[in-house]
């Protein structure tokens, strides 16, 4: 009876041996390996994914740097304004590195015309900083609008792949419309995040301008209204 066990024995486990050995063992690839079987449309998709980067981070250092106003700003110049003290009023907005002090100091050096000409200057010096805040932004709209489209063009060249296999060996298998299969879903995954890492970089960054555009209209009016106290 133990004798008869033994051999039930071995023959289970060359059984499970070769039940292991027949069934295929799934083979693990990394992220670098599935991009790579996006074919040659990835290597635009990685130049529009590099130049997202690149110019999101440079214009979120230039414009955060741009917001940075001190709150008690305005309030210094107002008290060296109706002090008389103009000079200092115009130092202190010459040293000040951002765009309401640059506005500031335009409006200061108009200081003795009328109103209208003192808005006027300071709403061209307003505009000019925000075409310097909004420099290079249109790039990021640029490839939320082409990244899908590329994507869109290696699912054509996917299914080019595919069609062409299947029509090279006469077979319609897995192993024939694989390649194919690769470049069609690979890229047009790519390209829509890569389309949307730009269309939120872009919005994101285009919100952050309009909350500084707004502290320079606030900044502007306080001046204005400081320039007209003297009167009222």
């Amino acid at each position: 009876m133990f004798y008869f066990l033994q051999i039930s024995s071995a023959i289970a486990d060359s059984t499970a041996k070769v039940v292991a050995n027949a069934i295929p063992v799934a083979e693990k690839i990394s992220m670098w390996q599935l991009l790579q079987k996006g074919g040659f449309i990835m290597y635009p998709l990685y130049f529009l994914l590099l130049i997202t980067i690149f110019v999101f981070v440079e214009r979120l250092i230039a414009i955060t740097k741009a917001s940075k106003i001190d709150s008690s700003f305005m309030k210094v110049i107002r008290d060296n304004i109706v002090s008389g003290n103009i000079s200092a009023a115009r130092n202190l907005a010459k040293n000040t590195d951002n765009p309401v002090a640059r506005m500031i100091e335009k409006g200061i050096q108009r200081i003795g015309k009328n109103i209208d000409a003192i808005e006027k200057s300071m709403e061209n010096v307003g505009k000019l900083e925000m075409y310097k805040m909004e420099k290079n932004l249109s790039i990021l709209s640029l490839v939320a609008g082409i990244a899908p489209m590329f994507g869109f063009l290696g699912t054509i060249v996917g299914m080019v792949q595919l069609f062409y296999g299947i029509a090279s060996t006469g077979e319609y298998t897995l192993g024939t419309i694989a390649g194919g299969i690769y470049t069609k879903m690979v890229t047009s995954a790519s390209g829509l995040i890569i389309g949307l890492i730009a269309y939120v970089g872009y919005n994101f960054l285009s919100t952050q301008i309009d909350k500084t555009a707004n502290k320079m209209e606030a900044a502007s009016a306080d001046f204005i209204d400081i320039l007209q106290e003297p009167t009222r």
